[in-house]
């Protein structure tokens, strides 16, 4: 999970915020008011709505991967800070199953199977794809579930450079969506997120599937609420699109519930 963010990003972020009063002002530059306050840049927002969800400790998120290898599906709840967990219920190639996450440790059990079994560092070698190399490296599906999208969106923010496409109805509400791209070789050859292990077998997959440049879009919502992120990757097999919406932000259950 990326750092937190450093005070006086925070400061400059509230400073910015203490003068919105709406998401209007989060829309694109073109639509403010002559001589009214100016829509806050999007890496601020960004950052701001990065921050306070993870500081909000959990959220119930809903992921969908749709690309050239098919469809896959998950959903339930995630909790980060203190206390690493998550019940997610998983749809993909390999049928319906339960993954779960305690104490840095990763299972993912599916109908009439044994259970595959991780640690946080390995979660990739957990998926139905992941190959031989150093963690099993399989595009990121299994990191995406486990990981805070707080702290994605947050790790967005920093290295790369978002613009704005505007206000759009999205779960009932005007959100703000922003949009950004950034070579693979910037998003993952820096950082101490990733061992040098992780990074290169990390580098050597987008290689591999002829992978140069990641999109990003986001859309935050009223009270600085990240609703959804999503994730384009364009290769030599194709386009694979992965959305997480987030939804009920705050100490989340992550007890699986009956029937998933």
């Amino acid at each position: 999970m990326p750092p937190a963010p450093r005070p006086t990003v925070l400061v400059a972020a509230a400073l910015l915020l203490a003068t919105t009063t709406g998401c209007s002002l989060l829309a694109a530059p073109t639509t403010a008011t002559p001589g009214g306050p100016a829509p806050v840049p999007p890496r601020q927002v960004v950052l701001t709505a990065a921050q306070a969800l993870d500081d909000a400790g959990g959220a119930r998120i809903d992921v969908v991967q749709e690309g050239p290898a098919g469809r896959r599906t998950a959903s339930g709840s995630l909790v980060w800070g203190d206390a690493d967990e998550a019940a997610l219920t998983v749809t993909d190639e390999s049928g319906s199953g339960r993954l779960t996450l305690k104490d840095g440790a990763l299972d993912l059990a599916y109908q009439g199977g044994a259970a595959k079994h991780a640690e946080r560092s390995t979660a990739e070698s957990a998926d139905p794809r992941a190959g031989t190399g150093p963690a099993g490296f399989a595009g990121g599906w299994m990191t995406t579930l486990i990981s805070s999208p707080g702290g994605r969106a947050y790790g967005i923010a920093q290295g790369v450079k978002l613009v704005s496409l505007g206000g759009e109805q999205l779960a009932g509400v005007t959100a703000a969506h922003y949009r950004g791209s950034a070579p693979v070789a910037e998003l993952f050859g820096k950082g101490d997120e990733l061992s040098s292990r992780q990074r290169a077998a990390t580098l050597d997959w987008y290689r591999q599937h002829g992978v140069t440049a990641i999109g990003y879009d986001l859309w935050v919502g009223p009270g600085m609420q990240l609703l959804r992120l999503r994730e384009t990757v364009t290769g030599s097999a194709g386009t694979t699109v992965t959305t997480t919406d987030v939804s009920a932000p705050g100490a989340a259950d992550a007890t699986p519930t009956a029937g998933g």
